[in-house]
């Protein structure tokens, strides 16, 4: 393959330019932010859930209290009402004054327990109230934290994409005006060799694969055209002659 040496030139400016694309992908990659954010998202989501369990156990708790509240004053008003009985000389029978003095009794120790319950479910209740403040607020700031990292990624996202974009740019602009045939080898090169598909050379060494040239290849190369599209016998990409390849 031919190509004139300013066309093989321009061939190391679209490679920089590829290079430069590779850069800005893998620094897009590798944002300390995307650690930041996943990290902190496992964190969010653990405290998610144990603020979702502490919850569901506020909400089973007061649900209990309430039926010990009820259990309460259903014994208090029977009470109550056998009080009134009591009371009012209604029961003359020693008997049954005797049956319902004893159950008067027996509901106010009963009463007693019950409000023991009640007290000791309010404490529980309390407790996991607080649990359920502290994780509140907890999930709340890594939520903040997530916010925070977030926004300093799409930043960074908004400014390497502007970077990308006018490198795009610039190589379109610059690959226009490589032939055809000598930028397909290249893309395909590129292809193959890790995004490398043209280096140039320096002294008898390959910049794209840092291995020296033999004598011979690189005589052949030194007695070729200008215009001949060399390539190097170690890697296989095109080296581009320059006025420090020692030629």
């Amino acid at each position: 393959m031919n190509a004139a040496p300013a066309d093989q030139i321009r061939l190391l400016d679209v490679q920089g330019l590829d290079v430069r694309l590779q850069q800005l992908a893998h620094r897009r990659r590798s944002l300390p932010e995307h650690a930041e954010i996943e990290s902190l998202t496992k964190d969010h989501i653990q405290l998610r859930d144990l603020l979702v369990a502490a919850q569901t156990e506020e909400s089973d708790t007061a649900r209990e209290q309430t039926k010990a509240e009820q259990d309460v004053d259903q014994v208090r008003q029977r009470a109550v009402r056998d009080q009134q009985r009591l009371d009012s000389g209604a029961v003359s029978s020693p008997k049954d004054l005797e049956n319902l003095q004893r159950e008067i009794v027996s509901l106010a120790k009963r009463q007693g327990d019950l409000e023991d319950i009640v007290l000791e479910v309010m404490e529980r209740r309390e407790s996991t109230q607080e649990r359920v403040a502290e994780l509140t607020e907890r999930v709340g700031a890594v939520q903040g934290k997530v916010d925070d990292a977030t926004a300093r990624r799409d930043a960074a996202f908004e400014e390497i994409d502007g970077e990308v974009a006018k490198v795009t740019k610039e190589r379109e602009v610059i690959s226009a005006a490589v032939p055809a045939d000598l930028l397909k080898l290249y893309d395909k090169l590129r292809d193959q060799q890790g995004g490398v598909g043209a280096a140039r050379l320096y002294q008898r060494t390959c910049q794209g694969c840092r291995q020296e040239l033999s004598i011979t290849d690189f005589n052949e190369i030194r007695k070729a055209p200008a215009d001949t599209v060399a390539r190097c016998e170690n890697c296989g990409r095109i080296l581009v002659r320059t006025s420090e390849s020692g030629l």
